[in-house]
């Protein structure tokens, strides 16, 4: 009780907070983009959707340099996702294109939203999990939801950039978002960037790589985002091909650990 009391009395601390309102504010922007949809600016909308991708890849990091993760914190991480990349886009899409083909339109736009959250829901599910074999090989499942979201608008960032109506065709924007829903719930095992290790000889050209990336940002920004998601889909089939090279020994040696030990 004497702990208790000493914690209530000391009150929360402030590395548990600041991860938590850097979360919140991704999840502001994520309705702000609905916001923008509603009143037709697109430009504004998309650039919302990447202000929440940023802050969320930016909350984790906080959590961990500052030792303020939660279990709390997790699950406000995932709400928040389920509905930047998940309920925004799909509104945006809808206004944008698919409330063209009304019926059919809504029912993809939901389907895409609820697919979010199914991936979501799994990534909680297995989170506590110790058998994680993508996990443990350095690859995820399916497509994470801010790339997902990022794909999902690729029509809008060619739209924009080209002026051609033919992007904004609910006919082929029905179908686009489709399948990247498919791929957000899909087992394919995906590339993590957390994973990915950088050797010293190539520091340098990263930081070039970088340093052009948001320079071609800057100035071009839907071209350079169609370019990102295309190279991004372009992994797909190496990143497959790479879990099952990883995947073979693992269950060649499985069996093997699993044999009870010979008698003296």
């Amino acid at each position: 009780m004497a702990l208790r009391a000493r914690s209530q009395r000391h009150g929360i601390p402030l590395r548990a907070v600041l991860p938590n309102a850097v979360t919140a504010m991704a999840l502001c922007s994520g309705l702000t983009a609905v916001r923008f949809a509603i009143g037709a600016e697109w430009e504004r909308a998309v650039l919302m959707i990447m202000l929440a991708a940023v802050l969320d890849g930016v909350d984790g990091q906080i959590a961990r340099m500052i030792r303020g993760e939660s279990r709390f914190g997790a699950e406000l991480d995932s709400l928040s996702d389920a509905i930047s990349f998940g309920v925004a886009p799909a509104l945006i899409l809808y206004l944008w294109s698919l409330i063209a083909f009304p019926k059919v339109g809504w029912i993809v736009a939901l389907l895409y939203a609820v697919f979010c959250a199914l991936r979501l829901a799994r990534f909680n599910a297995q989170i506590d999990s110790d058998v994680q074999p993508r996990k443990l090989a350095g690859f995820l499942t399916g497509i994470p939801a801010p790339a997902g979201a990022g794909l999902a608008m690729l029509p809008i960032y060619v739209w924009l950039w080209s002026g051609e109506e033919w992007a904004r065709d609910y006919r082929l924007v029905t179908p686009w978002v489709g399948l990247i829903g498919l791929l957000m719930v899909s087992s394919l095992a995906t590339y993590s960037w957390k994973s990915l290790r950088l050797r010293r000889t190539v520091r340098f050209e990263a930081l070039v790589v970088v340093a052009i990336v948001i320079a071609a940002l800057v100035t071009a920004p839907w071209q350079t985002l169609t370019i990102v998601c295309l190279g991004y889909l372009a992994t797909l089939p190496f990143s497959i091909r790479a879990y099952r090279r990883t995947k073979l020994p693992r269950a060649a040696a499985a069996p093997a650990s699993i044999l009870p030990p010979a008698a003296p």
